[in-house]
């Protein structure tokens, strides 16, 4: 079998409706649906998708947790802009900024947590 991409990350939260601001608002990801059981947003070209823990989905995992998630974002702006702007909404970073081999190369990056505890990796590629 040879893989072609990723289609989508999928994500398991306590609350939806946190995620959605906190994702819709810091990051102005796209809403492409938002309801009780699931809240997907268009990143690049792929899906970000939170479910809720408690989903009777077979193809599911058995014992999702919250905040055990961790991804990583290619930013377009530079991350002092960003780290400015994140700033701007109360958002700390945890982590960096620092050197790290990516899958285009080396990056800088920097890390935060979202509502959820979740580990976003916001990246910047040196060209």
């Amino acid at each position: 079998m040879k893989v072609k991409d990723i289609d989508h990350i999928t994500i398991f939260v306590d609350d939806l409706e946190k995620c959605m601001r906190f994702y819709h608002e810091v990051f102005d990801l796209p809403i492409l649906k938002f309801d009780d059981k699931q809240l997907e947003f268009q990143l690049g070209k792929q899906k970000l998708i939170f479910l809720p823990i408690i989903s009777d989905e077979k193809n599911n995992p058995k014992n999702p947790t919250a905040g055990s998630g961790k991804f990583c974002i290619i930013a377009k702006d530079s991350l002092s802009d960003i780290t400015s702007h994140l700033a701007n909404y109360g958002v700390d970073i945890i982590d960096g900024p620092k050197k790290v081999r990516g899958a285009n190369g080396e990056m800088n990056s920097i890390y935060v947590n979202d509502p959820e505890n979740n580990i976003i990796e916001i990246c910047e590629y040196k060209n």
